[in-house]
């Protein structure tokens, strides 16, 4: 019984799993949109936008204390990565100011080719263009 499990497994270990969930969301803010598959999307779309949420909060502070924990928060789930977590706080946060939620979306682009996995573009809304 699957009684009060949550999350996905992705048929992977712990440490896999956290790995794989680090790599994927240090693409994602690098890059602001990525190809990958339909599960691991819906893997890391909710952590990426509490990412960008509580960099949000941390800007709409006037306690510097607080922003400087929002920034800690933000880097340990990017490995600490100082480009990063500066990128989520000088351009992610402040694009997405004044809106309530949903910073991220989902195109299906069909199959792919090698396993019939779903696959999925996951980007930041309102982002730009090159």
């Amino acid at each position: 019984m699957r009684h009060r499990v949550a999350g996905k497994q992705l048929g992977r270990s712990y440490d896999q799993r956290r790995a794989l969930r680090r790599a994927l969301l240090k693409a994602l803010i690098t890059h602001e949109r990525i190809e990958t598959t339909q599960a691991k999307a819906a893997f890391i779309r909710g952590e990426a936008e509490k990412l960008v949420t509580i960099a949000k909060r941390g800007l709409a502070h006037e306690d510097p204390t607080r922003h400087i924990h929002a920034r800690r928060i933000v880097g340990r789930h990017i490995n600490n990565d100082r480009e990063l977590v500066a990128k989520v706080f000088d351009k992610l946060a402040p694009r997405y100011q004044n809106r309530p939620g949903g910073y991220t979306r989902v195109y299906k682009l069909g199959p792919r080719k090698g396993d019939a996995a779903e696959m999925v573009l996951l980007e930041f809304v309102d982002r730009e263009t090159d």
